[in-house]
């Protein structure tokens, strides 16, 4: 069995940042095994020289060196973090150095500004979306549909809301989602709260595998999971979807991130 070897992500705020250039990283060695920890809001030297121990206490523990993925901005806590021997990429460290030598004057670090509150106008216009999406989820609040920026379709549990609370949290973007039942299907074209937002729709699918395993957690040995119904309800909506030139991402083996990501690159069909 290959032994674990110990990755930190330190970050003197959330650790979002660390934690996404780090993981991409470590996903271009899958033949290594990695133990993880995530050690957000290191904001004082104490707890700096702290988490600097307990790398090195995994370091002990594992008999392998640790690799260190750190965004931390005060240059007397990432000394601190340097100090522990483990091999640390410094993300802000190595970028900033580079940008100096551009621009030709130092930066002013402040803790937490990309995810923080330093643009209060972008923060609350992501507050406003979660706000729209969650109000607008699975077909409801059609009458808003006017306001949204893009309404997400496909069948149940093809991915639509954590897809539309992702986006809206995101890119601060109001997204609806809107379920295709076998009602819908009784009946040719769109339903009549979509018809006059074509230019909003998105679909979205997957293999019928892949959906009746989703559906068999929710709902198992149900007509609703079965793979039959899998696949004539898929075959239905992707039928609608190509007759109503509605672009559909394929989600079957793709993560959040990037469906949001196509999702947010595809121009309207008309």
């Amino acid at each position: 069995m290959t032994p674990e070897r110990p990755v930190f992500f330190v970050s003197d705020h959330t650790g979002i940042t660390a934690e996404i250039i780090g993981k991409s990283l470590l996903s271009q060695f899958p033949e290594e095994a990695f133990a993880s920890v995530s050690l957000p809001f290191v904001d004082t030297l104490e707890k700096a020289n702290f988490a600097a121990q307990q790398i090195r206490d995994a370091w002990r523990a594992s008999s392998l060196k640790p690799l260190v993925f750190s965004t931390l901005t005060d240059p007397r806590a990432r000394a601190a973090l340097d100090a522990c021997g483990a091999l640390v990429m410094d993300i802000y460290g190595h970028f900033l150095g580079m940008m100096v030598g551009e621009i030709g004057y130092p930066p002013e670090p402040l803790r937490g500004r990309f995810h923080g509150m330093a643009d209060p106008g972008s923060y609350h216009a992501r507050i406003e979306a979660v706000n729209f999406t969650l109000a607008a989820d699975d077909g409801l609040a059609v009458d808003k549909y006017d306001r949204a920026e893009l309404i997400l379709v496909g069948v149940s549990r093809s991915g639509k809301t954590p897809t539309s609370l992702y986006m809206a949290m995101q890119y601060g973007l109001r997204v609806a989602n809107y379920p295709l039942t076998p009602e819908n299907f009784e009946r040719p074209g769109l339903p009549a709260s979509l018809r006059a937002h074509r230019d909003k729709l998105r679909g979205l699918t997957l293999a019928p595998e892949r959906l009746a395993q989703i559906r068999a957690e929710r709902r198992p040995d149900s007509p609703y999971a079965s793979l039959d119904t899998c696949r004539w309800e898929l075959a239905q909506a992707e039928h609608l979807m190509r007759a109503e030139d509605i672009p559909v991402v394929d989600t079957t083996h793709r993560s959040i991130e990037e469906i949001a990501a196509l999702l947010r690159g595809i121009r309207p069909a008309r």
